[in-house]
């Protein structure tokens, strides 16, 4: 049985990565933060013809809920081969940057970046077990006049280092594990407060190229990946 946890699985980006998996024969599970998402979730899935799944509870603010899912993966879903870090908040995004609340910064940095590190690293013995995947759902975070949110930036900016550093230390070691990161691009979510505009996609079909991506049986060990690059200005 080939096995994702897909963090922040029950709703935008996350749930449509688990339902195209699902589809292609995947058991999927997602990480969610309530019982009421997990089992609402699962069961959009089986509607949609994806009998395999279910849920863990986490919250990466909450760390002690993540040692308990990586309990339960251990203990229940050994053979997982595919961590998609795709949980996150948007952080303040109306406020300009030069008046940003320093308890913003932090609590976006602590699901963003230090809950995702702390979930990818207690992880690593089942993902190195399996010839794993940490795959990173991130965005560029070079300078842009356009869009500039500094809480969420600079929590994707250090989720990329992340993935930079962790590459070169899993070819320095010869490791058959890689990880990789993936930009969707522009995505109607609640992320977003469902936008729609010009150049915007829906969840489904960015996840469909997304796991088109990830189920290729290449490495890409230490990739940025763009779904859209006609896109990147």
């Amino acid at each position: 049985m080939k096995t994702a946890l897909i963090t922040g699985g029950n709703k935008g980006i996350g749930f449509a990565i688990a339902k195209a998996l699902g589809q292609k024969g995947w058991q999927v599970v997602l990480g969610v933060r309530s019982e009421i998402n997990g089992k609402t979730a699962i069961a959009k899935l089986r509607t949609a013809g994806v009998t395999d799944a279910a849920f863990v509870i986490l919250d990466l603010s909450q760390p002690e809920t993540i040692s308990q899912a990586v309990a339960t993966i251990k203990n229940d879903f050994s053979d997982t081969q595919f961590l998609i870090n795709n949980a996150g908040i948007p952080g303040d995004m109306m406020n300009p940057n030069l008046l940003v609340a320093e308890d913003n910064l932090r609590q976006t940095m602590e699901v963003n970046f230090f809950g995702t590190f702390q979930l990818s690293q207690m992880l690593l013995p089942v993902l190195e077990a399996n010839d794993g995947r940490i795959i990173n759902v991130t965005i560029p975070t070079e300078a842009n006049p356009a869009w500039n949110p500094i809480s969420y930036k600079a929590s994707k900016a250090a989720q990329n280092v992340m993935m930079d550093s962790w590459a070169i230390d899993f070819d320095k070691n010869d490791s058959s594990m890689a990880i990789f990161s993936v930009h969707p691009g522009p995505t109607t979510t609640d992320l977003n407060g469902n936008t729609e505009l010009p150049g915007f996609h829906t969840t489904d079909d960015v996840a469909d190229k997304i796991v088109d991506v990830i189920v290729d049986g290449k490495s890409h060990n230490g990739e940025f990946i763009e779904i859209y690059p006609e896109l990147k200005q």
